[in-house]
């Protein structure tokens, strides 16, 4: 089993920037990739960001420029550094985790809100 916490979410201005954080327990060593996606009111689960183990990143069109995806794999954390957030980023985010036998954990999720 793989436990994930988030942390970081909360209420910005638009062009303003918050930097979630996901931090992974239990049998890490199974952990192949992890990631953030997000789900707004009424809307599916959407990829935002991806990170494998060796370092390769995947972006959301919509989030390319403007979020970056790291991983400390030293803490067993991954961050998502988003800048110049925009009211159509609003959504709860979710962190991502899945091992090498294609097993898929998620955290409980972290709201953001960009609002004036």
């Amino acid at each position: 089993q793989v436990q994930l916490v988030e942390s970081g979410g909360g209420l910005v201005q638009p062009g303003g920037s918050l930097r979630l954080s996901c931090a992974a327990s239990g049998r890490i060593v199974n952990i192949h990739g992890m990631g953030w996606y997000r789900q707004a009111p009424g809307e599916e689960r959407d990829l935002v960001a991806t990170i494998a183990g060796v370092g390769n990143t995947n972006y959301a069109d919509s989030v390319k420029g403007r979020f970056t995806i790291s991983r400390d794999n030293a803490k067993n954390t991954v961050y998502l550094q988003m800048n110049s957030l925009k009211p159509e980023d609003t959504a709860v985010y979710f962190c991502n985790a899945v091992t090498y036998y294609q097993t898929n954990y998620w955290g409980q999720g972290t709201q953001v809100t960009v609002s004036s």
